[in-house]
């Protein structure tokens, strides 16, 4: 029985060559888009799963309220949190830590240096809690003493030429110190779907030295401090422990260990700690001091939304194509109920059809991803591999999914069509059903609904992302070369070799100005200290967290940042030269509670144990892109601020100009590598994943819309064919072709018009969701709907209008002698 249906199916198929190329090609178009965005989206969150313990491992954050109200949530805390919780909590197995360790690094044998700086400082712990592949070396031993280093197998061929390197050494530059590190062991290259970029790994012990021989600390500030927040730390729960009820006693831990000290001061700030999830990081974190730009929870459900969207627009075309040939094989069915054929064996007849022309749709579906995916990984900035060939998961669901596509998309019209009667066909009393009708044009304003919001919303996506590209930044950050700065030389000549470099590159062609600071837009400030503003008596006032920028006499001025009262800093100063004074931004006079700039003038702030003097207000400017709100910062006079060198040019050969400032720096500065970047394209970095979000959204909203326009095709050439005779008796009654293609569209307009109305209350939600996430944002007009509709409309209209536009001018004679 099952090869008689196949063979009838087959035969059905190939004698409507194009109504089975056209339902395929549609299907496979859906399909295909479904599996791109399904594996984008389960790549987006297969982030952290490769780590054996990931469903055990949490992060902890760090929450500061300043007067009841958030001031700011960072991904790092302090680092007396991991041994302090694994002595006080029964639930928790292991703890680490990490710190950023970026270091410029150089193997003496080969003259091979980089700066380095996608490493950590960790603990011997996280070897036990984290999946790292060791090529050599002993796990239980690579990480704990002074003095030792994990690279990644590229790192060791970058250094080495090979991978067998443990043993050897790699000279490092700390911020004083040159010292030599020994190689414990090679790993092999760490997963880039990781919210962690390591390169390398050195060991906490190292850290620890470290910080007691440049800041000569005798209170073990790396295990014991509770106010130092740049420590990523981490949990190991036992199996079984509920993370709710472990979450619950954090109250009492930080009040006991952080606020205690914060009241007994009398002072209205306070921590409060929470856990993420490892798995969830990438996603769902996005606070201060993250290791990595992570992705958006938000847009990743979007898009699967999207591509249910999608294969729901492509088995709706089946229906819709199926259904609406019913006259045409309304013979076939009754002619075989004479013949005896029982309705359940038509369902089955019908249903086998439906899984064909699935199965082959699906086949060139894959094929289509097997060759793009290449294409689209660049296209959407993404490394996603082919590894779901060969899951079994994979063809598990896909099976699951194609059968339940073909029963849903195949049971409909199998039922309308088993379900005529075969006196009714043979007569030529067949009409189409009112119900069946309803049935279609409900799902042709189901497709449409779907792409009108894809439309709406990526128009939405277009003007956020050139919103914020185009938003005043409150300086200038055009033709401005970066330069990394110097580490290599000690603290002591630092300032003998800077000089004569300024003077040599200001000498340079199209050199306008250099000005040197801790750090420069584009990038998050991680350097900050509480602050507290002083009254007149020398009472505390009020205090706030400050992000801070160490900065030269000429900083202002190169950025073209504008004050909002005082004064810059100055050499001449002598305060200024002895660290006496501090510029605040706008942010944070308001954060101080002062009403207007020009009244924080000469108002006092303290520093740790540091009274510094407000002698200016920097307007406000954004430091990082508008996705993140302005904080509030001290502007510190810093001549001697090494992170970044700034170089004004002017047009002309950039080259010549590059050679010239590499020539003196590799004069002054012969230890350091020299590492470059022009501003505006370094800043614009930051809206790379919005930007890669809009172009995958658009591309798969516009394929929504072809996919749809298909059935709509295949639809309209039916309903003109089954209206042939009516088109020939108006053409020859004197109705122009226009005013048939207009009669012909009439009633898919309406029903666009419908789609419309349901799709503009579904974008609008789902958009002002993903843009929730940005500081600064648009406001979603009217108007995007309008042009979203107008496109649609456009397009449908197009595509029955070149069907009608046929039939309009086609020989009357014809259309009548049809029947």
């Amino acid at each position: 029985m099952l090869t008689s249906y196949l063979t009838i199916a087959l035969r059905n198929l190939a004698k409507r060559k194009g109504f089975t190329l056209l339902n395929i090609f549609g299907l496979a178009l859906g399909m295909a888009c479904c599996l791109f965005i399904l594996q984008y989206v389960r790549y987006e969150r297969s982030y952290d799963r490769f780590h054996v313990n990931a469903g055990d491992i949490y992060r902890l954050r760090l929450d500061a309220y300043q007067e009841g109200q958030l001031a700011w949530r960072s991904a790092t805390v302090y680092p007396a949190f991991a041994p302090t919780m694994k002595r006080d909590f029964p639930e928790v197995l292991d703890a680490c830590r990490l710190i950023d360790a970026e270091r410029i690094m150089h193997n003496p044998e080969t003259n091979v240096k980089f700066a380095e700086k996608k490493g950590y400082f960790a603990d011997q712990a996280f070897l036990n809690m984290f999946s790292l592949d060791l090529i050599s070396g002993d796990a239980g031993t690579a990480l704990s003493g002074p003095d030792k280093i994990l690279v990644s197998e590229s790192m060791a061929k970058r250094y080495f030429g090979r991978t067998d390197v443990q043993g050897k050494n790699l000279v490092v530059k700390d911020p004083n110190f040159f010292q030599t590190y020994e190689i414990s062991g090679v790993f092999r290259d760490y997963p880039a779907h990781s919210h962690l970029i390591i390169d390398y790994l050195i060991s906490y012990a190292t850290f620890s030295k470290l910080v007691t021989q440049t800041w000569r600390d005798t209170t073990n500030a790396t295990e014991t401090s509770w106010g130092w927040y740049d420590f990523y730390t981490y949990l190991q729960l036992k199996p079984g422990v509920d993370p709710d009820a472990f979450l619950a006693k954090f109250p009492a831990f930080t009040d006991k260990y952080i606020n205690a000290r914060y009241q007994e001061r009398k002072i209205n700030f306070r921590n409060e700690v929470d856990i993420i999830p490892m798995p969830d990081i990438h996603l769902y974190s996005n606070v201060n001091q993250e290791a990595e730009v992570n992705g958006d929870g938000r847009a990743v459900a979007i898009l699967f939304i999207v591509a249910l969207f999608i294969l729901a627009i492509a088995w709706i075309n089946y229906v819709n194509l199926s259904t609406s040939r019913s006259l045409e094989r309304g013979r076939e069915v009754g002619v075989r109920k004479v013949l005896g054929a029982m309705r359940g064996q038509l369902v089955r007849q019908f249903l086998t059809e439906s899984v064909l022309l699935n199965l082959a749709a699906f086949a060139l579906a894959l094929a289509t991803v097997v060759l793009l995916m290449p294409a689209f990984n660049q296209f959407a900035g993404k490394d996603i591999p082919l590894n779901f060939l060969t899951d079994p998961r994979f063809w598990l669901m896909a099976g699951a999914v194609l059968a339940l596509g073909s029963l849903l998309a195949g049971l409909y019209p199998a039922f309308v069509l088993s379900a005529f009667r075969p006196v009714a066909v043979l007569k030529g009393q067949l009409k189409n059903a009112a119900s069946g009708t309803m049935l279609r044009k409900g799902l042709i304003v189901f497709q449409f609904a779907a792409s009108i919001a894809l439309i709406a919303g990526t128009l939405v996506v277009y003007n956020q992302i050139r919103f914020m590209r185009n938003q005043p930044l409150g300086l200038d950050i055009h033709q401005t070369l970066v330069v990394e700065g110097a580490q290599s030389v000690l603290d002591s000549l630092y300032m003998g070799s800077f000089e004569p470099f300024r003077n040599q590159v200001l000498r340079a062609p199209r050199v306008k100005s250099i000005t040197a600071s801790s750090n420069v837009p584009g990038n998050e400030t991680y350097w900050t200290n509480g602050a507290r503003l002083l009254g007149d008596g020398g009472e505390e006032l009020r205090a706030h967290t400050l992000y801070n920028l160490g900065i030269d006499e000429t900083f202002l001025e190169a950025y073209q940042i504008k004050l909002a009262a005082g004064r810059p800093f100055s050499k001449a100063s002598g305060d200024d030269t002895r660290n006496r004074t501090v510029l605040l931004n706008e942010t944070a006079v308001r954060t101080f509670g002062i009403p207007k700039p020009e009244e924080a003038l000469n108002r006092r702030l303290a520093r740790g144990n540091d009274t510094l003097s407000i002698v200016g207000v920097v307007r406000d400017f954004h430091q990082e892109g508008l996705q993140k709100a302005i904080n509030p910062v001290a502007f510190l006079f810093r001549p001697d601020s090494r992170g970044f060198y700034s170089f004004k040019i002017e047009n002309g050969d950039i080259q010549e100009t590059v050679a010239a400032i590499k020539s003196a720096w590799d004069g002054q500065f012969p230890n350091d590598p020299f590492h470059y970047f022009f501003l505006d394209e370094s800043f614009n970095k930051q809206y790379e994943a919005d930007i890669r979000f809009g172009r995958v959204f658009s591309l798969f909203a516009v394929l929504a819309i072809l996919v749809a326009c298909l059935g709509l095709l295949g639809l309209a050439g039916y309903q003109i064919v089954q209206r042939t005779k009516e088109i020939g008796i108006r053409k020859v009654l004197g109705a122009s072709a226009t005013s048939i293609v207009g009669w012909l569209s009439r009633d898919f307009v309406l029903l666009l018009l419908l789609a419309i109305a349901i799709a503009t209350p579904l974008a609008w939600y789902f958009m002002e969701q993903w843009l929730t996430h940005f500081a600064y944002r648009i406001n979603i007009g009217w108007w995007v709907f309008l042009a979203a509709g107008l496109a649609a409309v456009t397009v449908a209209f197009l595509t029955v209008g070149i069907q009608g536009m046929r039939a309009a001018l086609a020989n009357p004679v014809r259309a009548l002698r049809s029947e």
